[in-house]
């Protein structure tokens, strides 16, 4: 079911859009989180490590293939908001022929440098092979999780938050389902937690696809829309570039952090990837919340109304501010048992607590700033302002490489857990300044045209 996101009170409309794309993400991290929990039970700690320590490069070239694929969306988006039918169309077909480029290049260019990447983020001797094993194995299937997100994010442009939700969760019961077969009776250790992934989301793309063709008509191509259109396809990069980059810009920054940390040992390096696991889990109501603004104000963007953008990007900063407090006293709660999730018996989680409470600790107090994030770079991304919401990606990364290599010729290891908070308040607070200037700036230049 499509939704016009034009219509109706802001802060009920984004409640409603939100929920099914949350809990459809909270499945996706939920099955993430079960891979490394398998790993950390029937592989080992050193195995949980070495997935731990590649999360960043997937972060790396996941928010590349991500931030392509949501831009080019985008322009679906502010078509379909425009009642655009052909447009809506064309922006389809041509978006897949990006995808098809951008699987290519990743592919080639992820194996061809990921040893030495991981040489050069310290990756710790004893976990550097099955840390080689897993990222590689992931980079593989690139393509299944390009498309997947393609597909998914086609959904949320059209407002349809509902169908993802479905096909996430069946997929996660196949990931889980594989993670069992792969891990415990074939005993591939890291590799099979990989061929989970990457089928699972193989799977994933392909129930997407199979509902748009049936169920998504303003989404499916007839046959003259297949072919490339030069108008639609600069536009596209000219959206999905600046927004590729800042996912790529912002995980640089973590790949740089995550060196910081692999230099503290394995010890360090498993304490922060459990803590991080339950983070991620936790505060997806963020990075969902980032889905739906790219979503509404694509959409109001198209229909030209900026009052409604502004009174969007304010409901989503009230959901924002409680949603971050009621995840920081979750967090703090359930640190210490959750840790226990990711060990095998008989490990004394208390060798891993004291480092993992820092990490958390350090960040929680922060999360608003994490929310601001979200909300102001995909409303500036979804008014064409790419390139100035990658700025923000800058401001992220500055802010982590200078935490993160201070940290490493300090010693410190408060120090290196203060990289992500830190990159979020400096780049909420300026992504704020930069949001509302935006707005502004799109009102007078309407009001002189008028």
């Amino acid at each position: 079911m499509q939704t016009k996101l034009t219509e109706g009170n802001p802060f009920n409309i984004i409640i409603r859009f939100m929920l099914p794309l949350l809990l459809g993400n909270l499945v996706q991290q939920l099955y993430n989180t079960c891979d490394t929990i398998l790993v950390g039970k029937f592989v080992g700690p050193e195995a949980l490590a070495a997935v731990g320590s590649t999360g960043t490069i997937m972060f790396l070239f996941m928010g590349f293939a991500n931030g392509m694929a949501t831009g080019y969306t985008i322009l679906t988006s502010q078509r379909f908001g425009n009642n655009d039918e052909k447009g809506t169309r064309v922006s389809v077909t041509n978006g897949v022929f990006l995808c098809l480029a951008m699987i290519v290049i990743m592919t080639i260019l992820g194996l061809t440098i990921m040893r030495p990447l991981l040489t050069a983020m310290k990756t710790p001797s004893d976990i550097f092979e099955d840390a080689y094993t897993y990222i590689s194995t992931i980079v593989i299937g690139i393509f299944a999780m390009m498309f997947n997100c393609y597909l998914s994010a086609l959904l949320r442009a059209v407002g349809n938050s509902k169908a993802p939700l479905v096909i996430m969760f069946s997929s996660a019961v196949l990931n889980i389902g594989l993670d069992l077969l792969f891990i415990i009776t074939f005993n591939w250790r890291v590799a099979g937690a990989a061929w989970a992934t990457v089928i699972s989301q193989l799977a994933a793309a392909i129930g997407s696809f199979v509902y748009i063709v049936h169920s998504v008509k303003p989404l499916v191509p007839k046959k003259e829309d297949w072919k490339t259109d030069s108008k639609t396809i600069r536009s596209e990069l000219s959206l999905g570039v600046p927004v590729a980059l800042q996912n790529a810009i912002t995980a640089s920054g973590t790949v740089v952090m995550q060196s910081a940390i692999n230099s503290f040992g394995t010890i360090a390096v498993t304490a922060v990837t459990a803590s991080n696991k339950l983070q991620d889990l936790l505060t997806q109501g963020m990075f969902t919340m980032g889905q739906v603004m790219s979503s509404y104000v694509g959409q109001n963007y198209g229909k030209g109304d900026t009052k409604r953008i502004r009174e969007g990007i304010r409901a989503a900063m009230k959901i924002m501010i409680v949603y971050s407090i009621v995840v920081g006293i979750i967090i703090a709660i359930i640190l210490k048992p959750g840790l226990k999730l990711f060990l095998e018996s008989g490990i004394d989680v208390n060798i891993y607590y004291p480092m993992a409470r820092i990490n958390i600790y350090e960040n929680l107090v922060c999360y608003v700033f994490l929310g601001m994030i979200f909300v102001y770079r995909s409303s500036m991304q979804a008014c064409d302002r790419g390139v100035r919401a990658m700025s923000m990606g800058l401001i992220e990364f500055a802010s982590r490489v200078f935490i993160g290599i201070t940290a490493i010729h300090t010693g410190i290891f408060y120090i290196a857990c203060a990289a992500n908070p830190l990159a979020w308040v400096c780049a909420g607070v300026f992504g704020m300044i930069m949001c509302y200037r935006m707005i502004d700036q799109i009102e007078r230049k309407k009001s002189l045209s008028l």
